[in-house]
């Protein structure tokens, strides 16, 4: 391992868990962001910070694993038994329509407008399909929760993306989305009353729009013209939020877990995570490497061993100790195979910490197994 990484593996999350404000854990889709996230709050709540862990999940394994029947977009305390004086644990699971209406509502001229938007159909849809809007409500609850003051550490676990990368692209996209050329035509004054939409569009995309409003019994060029008639005068606040987001993740006091498997593509991806942290001026906190097979040194006794078997032949103990030999040998060929992928996929990128979780013989599903994972997180 080179000599950087070296350096890595002997410090763990403690400091950042001990005082960061922020920390988002990252990385490729079944890597263990989630029971990273949790272990990581659980850690903190144990040492005197009162946490919030905020999980994007659908498969909801962050409230069986604590413990809780459901999640929801409203906070839900964790009992810690062993918490220190001023520990809390608590978790929620983001409710992105209810965190965009919110956001509709913040930016909105008018009440009135903001109802108009909130049950327009062209709003509900680009509201759950459009391209980043998951990452990109996950921003905007985090900023909210950091706006409250009541939390010492927020705990983000970043959606299960194809990309890790898509979180950091979340604002930029959003923006880019209003800022389009289309769009800007729409919103533009004069546009309120719908007379030009069609003029905007081309005769072709009314025709189309004018057929598939009678498929599907909407009024899509109605629809389109409330739309950006109330959406009007919102984008500067859309993009002013989006720059606070962004100017809250390159705080000192936020921080990126990046978590991972010892498999060549997620290495892969933590590596270009890494890189990405470094050119946006934003701050890794460490990476976790999920799932690891432990060392196993050789020991002196093995060679005497292996002569013993040879020197004994075929009989059954015979075999049944050159099998358990073999297997060990097996074992210590995948650990040591396993440290040199993650040695060569994050070479030449700057690692703070390297924090290794070794592979149990069951899923986590309980407080018991996330101390096991917070204890080697800040060992």
């Amino acid at each position: 391992m080179s000599d950087h990484l070296a350096e890595a593996r002997r410090h763990s999350l403690a400091a950042s868990v001990d005082d960061a404000h922020v920390l988002v854990t990252t990385g490729s889709g079944g890597v263990g962001k989630t029971t990273s996230a949790a272990a990581i709050g659980l850690a903190a709540a144990r040492r005197g910070r009162r946490t919030l862990v905020l999980t994007i999940d659908p498969a909801r394994r962050l409230a069986q694993a604590m413990g809780i029947d459901e999640l929801d977009d409203e906070p839900a305390r964790v009992e810690v038994p062993d918490a220190a004086d001023g520990g809390e644990l608590w978790a929620m699971m983001l409710d992105m329509q209810t965190t965009f209406d919110r956001l509709i509502d913040r930016h909105a001229t008018s009440r009135e407008r903001a109802d108009n938007i909130k049950q327009n159909r062209i709003y509900r849809t680009l509201s759950s399909t459009l391209s980043g809007t998951q990452e990109y409500m996950a921003m905007e609850r985090l900023h909210e929760l950091h706006d409250t003051g009541e939390w010492d550490l927020l705990v983000v676990d970043t959606p299960p993306t194809r990309s890790a990368l898509d979180f950091l692209d979340a604002p930029n996209r959003m923006t880019s989305f209003l800022e389009g050329r289309l769009l800007s035509l729409l919103m533009r004054p004069g546009m309120a009353a719908g007379k030009r939409v069609g003029r905007v569009v081309g005769f072709g995309a009314t025709t189309f729009m004018k057929v598939a409003g009678r498929v599907t019994g909407m009024d899509l060029l109605d629809d389109l013209a409330s739309f950006f008639r109330n959406f009007e005068g919102m984008y500067e606040g859309f993009k002013e939020r989006a720059e606070q987001v962004r100017d809250l993740l390159q705080q000192p006091s936020s921080r990126f877990v990046v978590v991972t498997s010892a498999d060549p593509p997620p290495l892969r991806e933590a590596k270009f995570f890494l890189e990405r942290l470094e050119q946006e001026g934003l701050h890794a906190a460490g990476v976790v490497v999920n799932r690891i097979r432990p060392e196993i040194p050789r020991d002196p006794s093995d060679a005497a061993l292996q002569r013993a078997v040879e020197a004994q032949g075929d009989d059954d103990e015979g075999q049944a100790v050159a099998g358990a030999l073999a297997l060990l040998a097996d074992v210590r060929n995948l650990a040591n195979r396993q440290r040199r992928d993650v040695a060569a996929a994050l070479y030449g990128v700057p690692v703070p910490s390297l924090v290794e979780v070794p592979l149990y013989g069951r899923d986590v599903h309980d407080l018991d197994g996330l101390r096991a994972i917070a204890d080697t997180l800040t060992a």
